[in-house]
């Protein structure tokens, strides 16, 4: 891999890292005032060539540039209109629906949840052990500690 040394900007003076793929040709940072700098420099050195210097300046081009001018007068003082839309669909409300017989929800679904646990906890045990459970009655091959744990948790839950 090359390495890319630092530069001096010819507008602030200051060492800077240019873009790998301009290396060798850029000769400013990318600070604002750089960057207005490097633009106007360019522009110069191209104003300079005897082949530009007359660009766009001829009369034919002057003609041009005055009839477009008529046929669009004040494309330059045109203000934004003050009812445009953003580049999005528009967001169209959707109507809701008021339940005033809330009773019905505050059910608690965290109760619904809590109760099937212990289920799912003996499911686990089952597929580990590979013993199938009779009631809360766990094999053998579990240690006590596992069926108290899970007994403990099924008797939480009120029947």
């Amino acid at each position: 891999m090359i390495r890319i040394k630092k530069c001096k900007c010819k507008n602030c003076h200051t060492l800077f890292l240019p873009d790998a793929r301009n290396a060798t040709r850029q000769k400013f940072c990318s600070k604002t005032e750089c960057r207005k700098a490097s633009k106007k420099a360019s522009q110069d050195k191209w104003l300079k060539k005897p082949e530009n210097q007359d660009y766009f300046r001829c009369p034919e081009n002057v003609k041009r540039v005055q009839e477009w001018r008529k046929a669009n007068p004040g494309y330059w003082h045109r203000k934004p209109s003050k009812t445009e839309i953003a580049l999005q669909d528009p967001l169209i409300r959707q109507p809701f629906e008021n339940n005033k017989n809330t009773d019905k929800l505050q059910s608690t679904a965290l109760q619904d949840l809590l109760i099937a646990q212990p289920f799912v906890l003996l499911g686990l045990i089952v597929n580990f052990t590979g013993t199938v459970l009779q009631d809360i009655h766990i094999s053998r091959q579990l240690s006590f500690k596992h069926y108290l744990f899970t007994y403990l948790w099924m008797s939480r839950i009120p029947l």
